[in-house]
């Protein structure tokens, strides 16, 4: 017997743990059992012909929001083309209401919940060494009726065996790792609050396994745990091991930083740089929002850990927020996307609420007059407190500030324009505005008119002076791109006499091939680090990554 484990990432980029799980938990029975792995960007025509030539008994199909839709279309494909072929669902987007969806799609069997034991036990059931009925946590079809049995028990999580072969290719694929299941909180947008505790595996064991990606040289390593400095002992041990590893993989972790104790910032503070980076979910900075969806917390409280983290310049940091929640209107989120900004993190995600099933958010939308799609990722279109015209505003917000802000790419063009509006959000919506009015969001623009928007923007909306906002462009664009594809727009000419002066000076202390020589009509050192514009021809010989030598 034959079993295709299936992954549909939602990028090339992403390695499936689920179905790493599946095929570890089940090594010692004694059937063919294969992994393969896809994207949502695949063409369906393609995933179908190397399913179909696996030549599979069982094709199981994890399941989640982004990709569930393409899901149950290939399965009525293999179907039509083998009917055969029994389909297998598992994952978060079938473990709510598994007999519903199983009742309405084409397939044969759903995992509902934590998943290796109970297709452990379905494998057996396979080769006929248990029956179907007695598994726990399956539901399956028999002459188009759906049977269930139950709800399954949850495991010990040092049951569940490592996933991955010590052979395997994880070469440019960002590989994701769970040290724990579960948490202590009970957000009522996440799924995570229908489940009750956290169980972790052994210390020791994370280590072992830890070391087997910095062994493998994994680019990045994200951790999946819920809340992950939610055990002080854990979270030291762990966070101590990977500060001293001889390695240049990063680690990826949801934190808690209101939790955060000062021990582990003082350690933190000797953690190499860029080998950790740390989402925080903020979520909004109303407090009376956040106790009335169950996070009871205050936004003071993080904002004190997250500054401390940022002073420390080791260690990057993503602050999410979310849109849409009940009770914040427009103006309150507009607050928190201020506040947020103000801290400065590297990253602001501005997210919109999405009512999974199962979640007691989607069971109260009523009660706060929430309409949201039907259709995956059952995102937010209005509330009895913000608009669907508003909450198109904030999409535009966030495509702007997704694309100059989150890149890094842009921060000294940015920093320019900050001071010219009343608060961060309004430049961002300005700046979105803008987008829509030129048309940027229906189409593909290069990469030099990401940065030519600013200056129409500058000419349209502020009428103030392009030479000095060109000079600060010229020098993002040369921190991050080549010197011989710079536009047009951006070219300053340099006397060919004094530019052979210079090579002449400083060819023996540096190589014109990492260097460009550029001429500005403000000391651009100066504006980069104090933010001061002090009208001066000056002239700089400036490297790829940004650096500045003042030559004249």
């Amino acid at each position: 017997m034959k079993v295709l484990l299936t992954a549909i990432n939602s990028k090339f980029v992403h390695s499936n743990l689920a179905v790493r799980y599946l095929n570890s938990f089940t090594k010692d029975l004694e059937y063919d059992c294969k992994i393969r792995e896809f994207s949502i960007n695949d063409r369906e025509e393609h995933i179908l012909k190397e399913i179909i030539e696996e030549d599979a008994d069982v094709v199981a199909i994890s399941t989640y929001i982004w990709n569930v839709e393409m899901a149950t279309r290939l399965a009525n494909l293999i179907k039509s083309v083998n009917p055969k072929i029994e389909i297998l669902y598992g994952g978060p987007e079938v473990s709510y209401d598994s007999r519903v969806f199983l009742k309405e799609h084409i397939g044969d069997y759903v995992i509902e919940g934590e998943g290796e034991r109970t297709y452990r036990e379905f494998i057996e059931y396979k080769l006929a060494n248990r029956k179907v009925e007695d598994i726990k946590g399956l539901h399956y079809k028999n002459n188009g009726e759906v049977f269930s049995n139950g709800t399954r028990p949850l495991m010990t999580f040092d049951e569940v065996v490592f996933p991955y072969e010590e052979d395997e290719d994880l070469n440019n694929k960002i590989v994701y790792y769970e040290g724990s299941r579960g948490c202590p909180f009970n957000c009522k947008y996440c799924l995570s609050s229908t489940s009750h505790g956290v169980r972790f595996h052994s210390i020791d064991r994370v280590l072992k396994e830890l070391q087997y990606f910095i062994d493998k040289k994994v680019r990045l390593v994200k951790f999946v745990d819920r809340t992950f400095n939610c055990n002080h002992k854990y979270s030291m041990a762990i966070w101590d091991f990977l500060i001293k590893a001889d390695t240049s993989t990063q680690f990826h972790f949801e934190i808690s930083a209101d939790i955060l104790k000062q021990e582990e910032i003082d350690l933190l503070r000797n953690a190499p740089d860029g080998r950790f980076q740390f989402e925080v979910g903020v979520q909004t900075t109303n407090d009376e929002v956040l106790r009335n969806i169950n996070r009871f917390v205050n936004f003071s409280d993080i904002k004190e850990k997250v500054i401390e983290l940022l002073s420390i310049r080791n260690i990057k940091q993503h602050l999410d927020l979310i849109a849409g929640l009940p009770w914040e209107n427009l103006e309150s989120f507009i607050k928190s996307f201020n506040d947020v900004h103000s801290i400065k993190p590297e990253e602001i995600q501005l997210g919109f609420l999405k009512l999974l099933k199962g979640s007691s958010m989607r069971e109260e939308s009523d009660k706060y007059g929430m309409v949201y799609s039907p259709y995956p990722p059952y995102e937010i279109l209005k509330t009895d407190k913000i608009s669907y015209k508003e909450i198109l505003i904030l999409k535009k917000v966030e495509a702007v500030v997704d694309k100059y802000y989150n890149s890094q790419k842009f921060n000294n063009i940015l920093n320019y324009f900050y001071p010219k509006f009343d608060t961060a959000f309004k430049f961002f919506y300005e700046l979105g505005e803008h987008f829509e009015k030129k048309g940027y969001f229906n189409r593909n623009i290069g990469n030099s008119e990401y940065y030519k928007v600013f200056i129409d923007f500058n000419n349209e909306i502020l009428n103030s002076s392009e030479e000095v906002l060109k000079d600060i462009i010229r020098y993002d664009y040369l921190s991050f791109n080549k010197k011989r594809g710079i536009p047009e727009f951006l070219k300053v000419k340099i006397d060919k006499g004094e530019e052979e002066k210079i090579k002449n000076k400083y060819r023996d202390r540096y190589a014109f091939r990492e260097y460009s020589i550029e001429k500005f009509s403000i000391d651009i050192e100066e504006y980069i680090k104090k933010g001061i514009v002090i009208n001066k021809d000056t002239y700089y010989l400036v490297g790829n990554n940004g650096e500045l030598i003042k030559i004249l």
